[in-house]
């Protein structure tokens, strides 16, 4: 006969105990981080964590909630996914270098990398292109493994070496080395995708392609099964330079305008920071969200209100390099912590448990 003990909670003494290393070693980190940043002359700032839109981008879920004036009308508010609205508000005040740990919040979202709220690190740059962010991203992964006395960062089995020199690997040369697939074959000059083209060239490389799969889809879907896992072991990996349509708030690129200022930072199949060279065009920033929206009501049946006043401070917004960094998860590599739970102090409750 099988028995299915249930779990102890994460208060219990014993449990307790055994996550206290790696909840130390987050504490750690999070300081030598903020001497980093004071050290590079930013300023830390807080944001309001209620916002009147939670972000648009179509497969991110947020929490909703409302506020109750006093004279009892009501207000919709979400819970932030991020507080990169808010610190763009701030870089278009005026303010050059700031860095902000964030509790955010994002609903559907639970499992060994994922939790509902977490803590992003963000940090922007103005005036400053976005291979800064990257040469910020190498040295804050080898502060954070110095901090815990850690030669190698760890996950699962898989390694990855953070004093070693990053592997910077633009999309198309992943799509190409890892699937065999000409990626930029299926997008045109002006930024359009033709889905046709890779569901094409997913089915010959044995992939399954749904009728009602859009060219994201397909994207997503060879990124995750075929490039992801091979990303950031032994050295850290820069995955570069999105498609333009995989932009979100992202500049289109100098160099080529099918592809955009974005990349991703992966250490042992993690995938754990997006930096752009931020998009300051309203309009086209515009189009985008409602792009984004669109897609998010064609699939979930619902959609995020945009946010004007962000709108309207890109037009005072400078250039600038933003990024934002899964805080949790790179405690996680740097500890050998094999869950996100793991390294956060007071878990979110589970129902049910």
């Amino acid at each position: 006969m099988n028995f299915s003990a249930k779990a102890s909670p994460w208060w219990t003494p014993s449990v307790h105990a055994d996550r206290r290393p790696f909840l130390i070693g987050r504490n750690a980190v999070q300081a030598a981080l903020r001497g980093f940043f004071a050290r590079e002359n930013f300023i830390e700032v807080d944001t309001a964590v209620l916002q009147i839109s939670p972000g648009n981008e179509a497969h991110l879920h947020a929490f909703a909630t409302e506020a109750v004036t006093t004279d009892g009308q009501t207000a919709p508010f979400y819970l932030h996914t991020s507080p990169e609205f808010a610190c763009k508000k701030l870089l278009a005040a005026g303010e050059q270098r700031i860095s902000c740990f964030a509790h955010v919040y994002r609903n559907r979202e639970r499992g060994p990398l994922h939790h509902p709220e977490f803590t992003m690190l963000e940090w922007y740059r103005a005036g400053e292109s976005y291979e800064s962010l990257m040469m910020d991203c190498v040295r804050i992964l080898a502060l954070a493994a110095e901090t815990v006395k850690a030669d190698k960062l760890t996950y699962r089995g898989g390694q990855c070496d953070p004093f070693a020199g990053p592997e910077r690997l633009s999309v198309a040369e992943a799509f190409e080395r890892h699937a065999g697939i000409d990626l930029l074959a299926s997008v045109a000059a002006d930024g359009s995708t033709d889905r046709e083209h890779l569901a094409i060239e997913l089915k010959r490389i044995g992939m399954r392609v749904a009728d009602d799969d859009g060219w994201a889809d397909l994207f997503s879907r060879v990124l995750v099964e075929k490039i992801e896992p091979h990303l950031g072991f032994d050295r850290i990996t820069i995955l570069d330079e999105y498609p333009i349509s995989e932009a979100a708030l992202a500049r289109p690129s100098r160099r080529d305008p099918r592809v955009a200022e974005r990349f991703e930072l992966y250490a042992c199949g993690v995938e754990l920071a997006n930096g752009f060279g931020e998009l300051t065009n309203a309009d086209e920033q515009r189009r985008r969200f409602e792009i984004e929206m669109a897609e998010k009501a064609r699939v979930y049946g619902e959609s995020y209100p945009i946010d004007e006043d962000f709108l309207a401070a890109l037009s005072l917004m400078p250039e600038a390099s933003g990024i934002a960094l899964g805080f949790d998860r790179l405690v996680m590599l740097a500890t050998g912590a094999s869950r996100i739970d793991q390294v956060l102090w007071a878990p979110v409750a589970e129902h049910g448990r």
